[in-house]
């Protein structure tokens, strides 16, 4: 009875090894599969993509510092707070300063009259020569005529040599004259009141003194959001103390720290896609790579690797690589200075250049010219008040005033 019960259960195990066998082929086709799509995806998508999480957010950080000596008076900004370019910060005490505008501007106004007496004198030392030629041309008629009657005895030989002594004064007081007038001339001519180098140095005095008192204002360079606030009312301050910075948000970028070994294909003007933590994946920047760092993160330390030590361990490098972001997406998902990133640069299209090729980029802020133009139109006005008429337009005042282009494009961001 049990031997025919042994032989039914006998093929059991080739059924079970007939299992195992399908078991298996479908793991390795599956794994066959699996390798097949990763050579696909890396030779058509994955060798394009360099990626990084190394990768924070950067940005200017403008510095507020004083150009003059002061104590603080008032604070118009608080760290967190928006603020336009142009925007008064900081108030210093202009007591000191107004005073020094004041003896500038009146020395300014007595110069303008000296060399408005100037101008005046010529016409009296014109007149003065017009009338020692007078005396000279009656004195010399009178020795004229008594020379004509001398034959005649009528006159005596005294009487004509004063008459030739009245001459020779008469000359004398012309040569002094017209010397006179040439003496002024010389501090007159081929000038203006307003163009005349003393009105000129009197005015070089107002402008510095008018721009060291504008300073007791300090703007906002530029528009942005107050950071590191240090600055309290009462404290005595000096130039190039910072007092606050100004963080404009609207043109943040990225920097990207790639290994080296990630960096041989990567070009300017390459497109990024990005991701910040803040926001998740959800929400995708798109950039372009527009330069690299000049040093690796190593080499720009405060305390750089001495590799020639014997110690030495090879530490695979990493450099920099800024990636500008677009101003739309920004505005609609602003960053902060500091938040992490993911970039993921596409490096198929390798026509762009590296570091020979990369765009200059230029910062200026045109806040303070105001502070020139104020000052030429405070002087062209004291130019004019004291000028009287007929002597220097305000015109000619105003562009004697006026700097340069090269002088006002020197003041600063």
């Amino acid at each position: 009875m049990s031997d025919p019960q042994q032989t039914a259960a006998a093929p059991a195990p080739k059924t079970n090894n007939t299992k195992r066998r399908t078991l298996m082929t479908l793991i390795v086709l599956v794994i066959i599969i699996a390798a097949v799509a990763y050579g696909l995806y890396y030779f058509l998508v994955a060798r394009f993509h360099e990626a990084t999480d190394d990768a924070y957010v950067n940005g200017n950080v403008v510095q507020i510092t004083p150009q003059v000596v002061g104590t603080v008076v008032s604070v118009n900004a608080d760290d967190t707070q928006t603020v336009k370019i142009g925007d008064p910060l900081v108030a210093l005490d202009p007591a000191d300063s107004k005073v020094a505008l004041d003896q500038a501007e009146a020395n300014l106004a007595q110069t303008v009259r000296q060399v408005r007496t100037l101008f005046v004198n010529d016409n009296q030392y014109e007149a003065q020569v017009a009338l020692r030629k007078s005396d000279l041309s009656r004195a010399q008629d009178d020795l004229r005529r008594r020379m004509t009657v001398a034959q005649t005895g009528a006159v005596s030989q005294e009487e004509i040599s004063h008459a030739r002594d009245a001459v020779r004064g008469a000359q004398a007081a012309l040569d002094s004259a017209q010397q006179e007038l040439a003496s002024n001339r010389s501090l007159t001519s081929n000038t203006t009141i307003a163009s005349h180098p003393n009105v000129l140095a009197a005015a070089a005095k107002v402008r510095d003194s008018y721009i060291n008192y504008a300073r007791n204002t300090l703007p906002a360079p530029v528009t942005g959001y107050v950071a590191k606030r240090s600055v309290q009312v009462g404290q005595r301050v000096s130039p190039g103390n910072p007092l606050m910075a100004i963080v404009p948000l609207n043109a943040v970028w990225v920097d990207a720290n790639f290994k080296e070994v990630q960096l041989k294909h990567m070009r300017i003007g390459q497109p990024v896609e990005l991701t910040a933590d803040l926001y998740g994946s959800s929400v995708v920047y798109h950039g372009k790579v527009i330069g690299f760092s000049a040093g690796t993160g190593s080499a720009f330390s405060l305390l750089p690797a001495q590799n020639a030590t014997g110690n030495w361990i090879k530490v695979v490098q990493r450099l920099p690589v800024r990636i500008a972001l677009d101003p739309k997406e920004l505005e609609q998902h602003p960053l902060r200075i500091g938040l992490s990133m993911n970039a993921d640069v596409t490096i198929k299209n390798e026509g762009g250049g590296q570091l020979g090729t990369a765009p200059n980029t230029v910062y200026q802020t045109n806040v303070f010219d105001k502070y020139g133009d104020q000052a030429d139109a405070e002087i062209a006005r004291i130019i004019q008040e004291n000028a009287g008429s007929g002597h220097g337009a305000p015109g000619a005042a105003a562009s004697a005033a006026r700097p340069s282009k090269s002088a006002q494009a020197s003041k600063l961001m």
